[in-house]
């Protein structure tokens, strides 16, 4: 899996990195999880406000923090 995370360095962005790496710990998902902070690479992806989750090429959260029940949901559709 796939994994990244779109955000300029905001406290959101960097606790949705935190909440990604716990639950992907968590329930033993293989993942290669980046963190992505340029500004033009996280316009390409239509997200406009972050912080931004997207998997597999995906984007699948955009500008909030999700619950952990909603982020392990998220990883494992």
């Amino acid at each position: 899996m796939d994994i990244k995370v779109l955000g300029t360095g905001c406290t959101k962005c960097k606790k949705l990195e935190e909440l990604t790496r716990e639950v992907v710990a968590e329930m033993g998902i293989e993942a290669n999880i980046e963190k992505e902070e340029d500004i033009y690479k996280i316009m390409q992806y239509g997200v406009m406000r972050t912080p931004g989750l997207v998997v597999d090429g995906k984007v699948v959260l955009t500008g909030r923090l999700p619950k952990t029940k909603e982020l392990k949901e998220l990883l494992t559709q």
